[in-house]
């Protein structure tokens, strides 16, 4: 049963009712939450940035592109799961600050999205040399740099720990796992997309005009999943 003082399914009523679900009645509600968790993931992770660039650029020398998208995506999975658990274990006896973080994500998310649509209005490029001529590095040093990349940028425990933390802890205890599941995914195929994909991808990310379209569609994204958490924050289930 939704709790409309607490903003949130009840334990007891979320297992049991997980428990008298069918199989093909339980699937479409963990579909629709790990959907949710990958939306969510790829629409943060795709964007200009420093660890990107490495990636991207990994790729186009094609050297140690395996260790690095392995790196970064089980960090970031890591990043989510530590979120999403830890939030869950803040928020349990805590329903007013779930409301208050079910609105701040809101807000963070409406940001997010007209920052990604004003983006759109002034497409960049992103580029990513292959330096042909540059010496090789070592697997150790390249998988340095990525930590470096991921662990030393403030976002990532904007984005991945605590906002992402904050909305797949709003899930069902049993309906978590799924969204961690669900957006660990959306890391993966952008990651593997980015490195292996390269030399096919860099010459499309060096035109604004597909920035343009990205960041349009990143834009309404963020925005109908704002609209989604002020839902959740008022205390009506989500779909």
């Amino acid at each position: 049963m939704w709790n409309r003082e607490t903003g949130r399914w009840t334990e007891a009523h979320a297992h049991s009712k997980l428990r008298g679900m069918n199989l093909p009645d339980f699937l479409p509600s963990a579909s629709a939450v790990m959907l949710q968790g990958l939306v969510l993931s790829l629409g943060l992770i795709i964007a200009i940035g420093a660890q990107n660039a490495f990636v991207l650029r990994q790729g186009l020398r094609r050297e140690h592109v395996g260790s690095v998208v392995l790196w970064c995506a089980v960090a970031d999975a890591l990043l989510i799961a530590a979120g999403v658990m830890g939030m869950a274990a803040a928020l349990g006896e805590r329903p007013g600050l779930a409301r208050a973080l079910a609105f701040a994500g809101a807000a963070f998310l409406a940001f997010y999205g007209w920052q990604a649509l004003r983006r759109a209005r002034r497409p960049q490029a992103m580029q990513a040399a292959a330096d042909s001529g540059a010496k090789r590095i070592g697997r150790g040093a390249a998988l340095a740099q990525a930590a470096a990349f991921t662990l030393l940028n403030p976002h990532v425990y904007l984005d991945t720990v605590l906002l992402m933390g904050s909305i797949g802890a709003q899930q069902p205890a049993a309906m978590r796992g799924w969204f961690i599941a669900g957006a660990s995914s959306g890391s993966v195929l952008w990651f593997t997309a980015l490195g292996y994909g390269a030399r096919w991808m860099a010459p499309w990310f060096a035109r604004p005009a597909a920035w343009r379209v990205l960041d349009g569609l990143i834009g309404v994204t963020m925005l109908v999943l704002a609209g989604m958490m002020v839902r959740l924050g008022l205390g009506s289930p989500l779909p």
